[in-house]
């Protein structure tokens, strides 16, 4: 693996800025720039690489997924049962979130600018719809409630992943996405950084996509629901009409 993290380095240096992006003097690049969900799909690595112009500094990396309206429900206990009974939704939530690291984030990288850039959960800037006249207190438990079902589904990643260095100046980490990782381009930026400020930054595209069938269902699905339901339907009762003539026969 290191000796194709150097060749895969001194492929793109050779190659120019044509076949990866600079910034600031550092280069960084990703293994494939596509992950195609199929239906035997469970889940993807992705290999990010790269070199400081110069030896030193800490490398930071946040992938952020395509930004859709998010929904957090509370439930409370009326009488024998639990009911939703508030909500508020956030217009901009990551569809999916994760750092890495070359240390901890509080050694290598200042207060200030984790929050200008987003750096770790607590610091996305969530945004309520209609929320005018909720405290800040039930704001925050909402937006932690948030995190947390991200998380739970492995969207959102509380660790921070490790980034690796090989040498002074090559570097390398693997952005992992689990298999209910939804579609849609996704940034990947890329922080050098030194005594705690950033001092170049460069961002990616990944586009995660249906192919196949499952991309036909999908559009089927998000263009033509009326059809796709009555589709659907017409299945359940042709499976359920079927399944009850073997048994009877049997």
């Amino acid at each position: 693996m290191s000796r194709l993290l150097v060749a895969l380095v001194l492929a793109l240096l050779l190659a120019g800025p044509s076949s990866a992006a600079r910034a600031s003097g550092f280069i960084a690049d990703l293994s494939h720039h596509l992950i195609a969900i199929t239906t035997a799909f469970t889940g993807s690595n992705v290999l990010l690489f790269g070199a400081l112009d110069e030896a030193g500094g800490d490398v930071v990396v946040v992938v952020r997924g395509p930004e859709t309206e998010s929904t957090v429900r509370r439930k409370s206990r009326i009488g024998p049962v639990w009911l939703n009974t508030d909500q508020i939704t956030f217009a901009n939530a990551p569809a999916f979130y994760a750092v890495a690291s070359s240390g901890p984030l509080e050694e290598v990288m200042d207060e200030d600018e984790r929050v200008r850039f987003r750096i770790g959960t607590e610091k996305l800037a969530l945004q309520p719809v209609d929320a005018a006249d909720r405290s800040a207190v039930e704001l925050a438990a909402f937006r932690e409630a948030l995190v947390r079902n991200k998380a739970r589904d492995d969207l959102y990643s509380i660790e921070v992943a490790p980034v690796r260095f090989l040498g002074d100046r090559l570097f390398r980490t693997t952005l992992s996405f689990p298999a209910n990782v939804p579609p849609g381009n996704y940034q990947v930026e890329v922080l050098q950084l030194q005594e705690g400020t950033v001092v170049g930054a460069q961002t990616s595209v990944l586009v995660i996509s249906k192919v196949g069938l499952e991309a036909e269902i999908f559009d089927a699905a998000r263009n033509t629901p009326a059809l796709y339901g009555l589709v659907s339907v017409l299945l359940a009762i042709g499976a359920g009409w079927t399944a009850g003539v073997v048994f009877k026969k049997t």
